[in-house]
């Protein structure tokens, strides 16, 4: 990958567009405080630039998915169960792995588009049971991608000082910025599922969350990031299956937690509130994608390939070259 990541365009500085650079020049301003311009009139200087470069709140999110992943259709009926974990759509294993290489390609290219035309993000969601796969995942799908364009947030049991906020205000400060890719290693439905299962908190607090979560991913969809939500879906065997072979290699004792054993006599409540929570919260600005995901090498090409046609479709710009670049010569 090109090292352009390192730079900004003209105008903008690390902490957003033109509103820094009036904000720096009033500060070294001479004279006092009454002479300056107040903060709002840098505002007002910066808006059409902030105009020029937002996103379209009107446009409809260019979100596609691979064929053999289930998207749950907002407000209408939907069965978790229904939904095979081991589906593979009738591929070849060797034929995915091969393709899931030029998806990485494919993601790497759309990625520095992206990050070079700064005006919209992709949030991706990865929530899954434990040994759902999500760490994996990400190794997996991201392999390549430039770490200066690409964040990964791993959300688990909230500080004393998350606890201290709204339960959004975490995951809202790790939403990714203009140009990135942001995935969330699980997120803020957490606040619907484990706090559910447990009896965290009274149902009506995390029944009331429902329509905050959709409030809030229509705010990021409207402010230009694109969100993929992605439920790993494994059945109870393949759970099982994967925290024996965890048992069984001293290298992986590092990731086993005994909790997992208690968490999985909860299977059933699990699953309930990922279907409740699919189905509560599959909009038309953030619906919910259910991938089959006992197959590994599957799971990850469905994935990357999803991220790749949406980006596609995003269709990110470089951003406008000054005149005059092809014409210059560098010195001896």
């Amino acid at each position: 990958m090109p090292k352009k990541h390192g730079k900004r365009h003209r105008g903008q500085s690390g902490a957003g567009p033109a509103a820094t650079d009036a904000a720096d020049v009033s500060a070294a301003a001479p004279g006092n405080a009454a002479e300056r311009p107040p903060s709002s009139a840098r505002w007002v200087r910066a808006a059409p630039d902030l105009e020029r470069h937002g996103p379209d709140p009107a446009a409809t999110p260019p979100i596609r998915v691979a064929p053999g992943i289930v998207t749950v259709a907002p407000g209408a009926p939907f069965r978790l169960a229904d939904v095979d974990p081991d589906a593979s759509e009738g591929l070849d294993k060797a034929w995915a792995k091969e393709a899931l290489a030029a998806e990485r390609g494919r993601i790497q290219a759309l990625q520095e588009r992206l990050y070079a035309e700064h005006r919209r993000s992709l949030l991706v969601v990865l929530q899954a049971i434990d040994t759902g796969g999500k760490d994996g995942t990400i190794r997996a799908v991201l392999e390549g991608v430039n770490p200066q364009g690409c964040t990964v947030s791993s959300f688990k049991v909230p500080s004393a000082d998350e606890l201290d906020h709204d339960f959004l205000w975490r995951y809202h400060a790790r939403v990714p910025r203009r140009g990135m890719i942001g995935v969330f290693n699980r997120s803020h439905y957490e606040d619907v599922l484990v706090v559910r299962v447990k009896g965290l908190v009274d149902d009506a607090v995390w029944r009331a969350r429902y329509g905050l979560i959709n409030d809030f991913e229509r705010l990021l969809a409207a402010s230009g990031t694109t969100i993929l939500k992605f439920l790993l879906h494994i059945s109870k065997n393949e759970q099982r299956e994967r925290l024996e072979a965890r048992i069984a290699d001293p290298d992986k004792h590092w990731k086993f937690d005994p909790a997992d054993l208690v968490e999985r006599k909860s299977w059933d409540a699990y699953q309930a509130a990922f279907q409740d929570a699919m189905i509560q919260c599959s909009t038309s600005h953030a619906p919910w994608h259910v991938v089959p995901a006992n197959r590994k090498w599957f799971r990850n090409y469905v994935i990357a390939r999803s991220i790749a046609d949406t980006l596609e479709a995003m269709d990110p710009r470089y951003p406008e070259a000054t005149k005059g670049i092809s014409d210059l010569k560098v010195p001896d």
